[in-house]
């Protein structure tokens, strides 16, 4: 692909806006609202869309941007209102008519077929035929080409199953890509990806835009919108708070308008308390594949960084430590060699992992709450033959009010809840072992603005308490804003530290892409 096109706006320079893009819209909502039984998700949306737009929808987790996006591309039917394209009223009964439509959807959610390859994948319900046989050469070799586009180079032989969840991403977009469409629309397509490859998304959004192609962008990350939104359009509790031009709202603006309120700062002050005795010490711990002779500690009341690119090995690493993958050396938990060999080890070591993967991984989605809060406490609920579930009920009491997961009824499956209350959630899950060490690996992945200032005073309160934590991010500013050191990892080692003064966006990224050492003051360190 060619270079990046870089896609600051120092100063908002002019963009197209909508009065100015040319044309009729391409599409029209029209008082749109969806009901569930009794519960109204959302309730009498209208905008347009022009070609050639980028049209952002931003709102809390809840606000009702994924039903609205799911409305537009025939996953779901509307309860009231109407839809049009090309001056006359459409309605969609499956996806396959919005895409014959010329709308397609790149989902949030990584809906792919894990025992199919990448290149099956791509193709999946549209395979190329020669001479009556699938012609599998040219779908590898057009899968290629595709992924390179994103910046993804994994193999179009190999099983999904086996890539990572950011390359699973990036084949999601790429299959979405394959055809021309007249509206794509991105629900959160940089949650899981970082650094390069989400310029390069954002470099073939921006070229998709000078093609024609509408854009709907729905981010909780409110520099991209702020960067690539000719409208803002905000929800708010399903309802629409209004459309604005783009480069008239800054992040704060956005945030504001999104909660209804005035927001304190994101990142909660740091404590300045100075961190007490070694509480977790890795040494020449390596990950066959990942990780290479890792050695580290972590101290009571500290918040521990771990920054580094995509495929850096960091999520391995800790899955090494917590007994979830094959890895070898030495791990002592409060001065104690620890063997943990399984993730019942590591918790009844004293160490709790949040996996980057809640959906996945982390909860059980079609299952109820109280179970997916107390599975990996279960003895203490249920000690014997008979169910407490009394018990369980008077924990979920606790968490929801502790960790204010906000819910309609507690009789709902945990894949009802908002991103950012499953991550809650999860979090509940994870402290109700009464861990000493608590690894949170993407902490605010998918998570609206409130959601995150919320994570980051629960991860104080935990440092506060005497707990150690780490922190696996790839959000560089909020490793910095909230954590005491940062660690920085490329292919499988860690190239340096930074504290204090000396952790800036500037020498994390020099850290995780080059071999130059970034100028780090010295003074004061031990």
């Amino acid at each position: 692909m060619s270079s990046v096109v870089s896609i600051k706006r120092e100063g908002h320079p002019p963009m197209v806006q909508a009065e100015d893009a040319g044309g009729s819209p391409v599409l029209q909502a029209q008082n749109l609202s969806k009901q569930y039984g009794t519960v109204t998700v959302l309730s009498d949306v209208t905008l347009d869309i022009l070609p050639g737009e980028i049209h952002a929808i931003i709102g809390e987790n809840g606000a009702g941007k994924s039903t609205f996006m799911r409305l537009l591309s025939g996953y779901a039917e509307p309860t009231t209102g109407s839809i049009r394209m090309g001056g006359r009223d459409i309605r969609f009964a499956r996806p396959e008519q919005a895409q014959q439509a010329g709308i397609v959807l790149v989902h949030q959610e990584i809906l792919l077929a894990d025992a199919l390859t990448v290149a099956e994948n791509l193709f999946l319900g549209r395979e190329l035929m020669r001479n009556g046989i699938v012609d599998d050469r040219t779908m590898r070799r057009l899968a290629v080409e595709k992924l390179k586009e994103l910046g993804c180079l994994v193999s179009p032989n190999a099983l999904v199953r086996t890539i990572s969840l950011a390359d699973r991403q990036l084949v999601q977009i790429a299959r979405a890509l394959l055809d021309d469409h007249r509206i794509v629309i991105f629900d959160e397509p940089t949650a899981v990806l970082t650094g390069g490859e989400v310029e390069r998304l954002l470099s073939i959004i921006l070229q998709l835009k000078a093609k024609g192609i509408a854009i709907l962008y729905i981010s909780h990350r409110l520099d991209e919108v702020q960067r690539l939104a000719d409208r803002v359009t905000v929800l708010r509790d399903g309802k629409m708070v209004g459309t604005h031009p783009g480069h008239t709202l800054s992040q704060m603006d956005m945030a504001r308008l999104m909660v209804g309120r005035e927001l304190a700062a994101l990142y909660p002050e740091k404590s300045g308390a100075v961190a007490g005795e070694k509480l977790l010490s890795v040494r020449n711990l390596s990950v066959p594949g990942f990780a290479r002779d890792i050695s580290f500690d972590v101290r009571r009341s500290e918040i521990l960084g771990f920054a580094g690119m995509i495929g850096a090995g960091r999520t391995e690493l800790f899955e090494g430590i917590v007994g979830l993958r094959q890895a070898s050396g030495e791990v002592e938990l409060d001065g104690k060699p620890i063997n943990v060999r399984s993730a019942r080890a590591a918790i009844d070591a004293g160490i709790g992992y949040l996996t980057e993967d809640r959906k996945g991984k982390g909860l059980l989605l079609q299952e109820r709450l109280a179970p997916n809060l107390t599975l990996s406490a279960l003895q203490r609920f249920h000690p014997g033959l008979m169910m407490r579930r009394w018990r369980e009920r008077m924990a979920l009491t606790e968490a929801i009010d502790q960790y204010d997961i906000r819910l309609r009824s507690l009789g709902v499956k945990a894949g009802q809840l908002s991103g950012g209350n499953q991550q809650k959630l999860l979090l509940a899950k994870v402290l109700l072992t009464t861990p000493s060490v608590v690894v949170i690996d993407e902490p605010t992945r998918g998570i609206d603005i409130a959601n995150k200032a919320q994570i980051y005073a629960f991860i104080q309160r935990l440092v506060a308490q005497g707990k150690a934590c780490v922190v696996i991010s790839s959000e560089m500013q909020e490793l910095i804003g909230i954590c005491d050191r940062i660690l920085v990892m490329r292919e499988g080692r860690i190239t340096g530290e930074v504290s204090g003064d000396d952790m800036t966006e500037h020498n994390v990224a020099l850290l995780a892409t080059s071999d130059i050492a970034p100028e780090i003051d010295e003074g004061g360190k031990e």
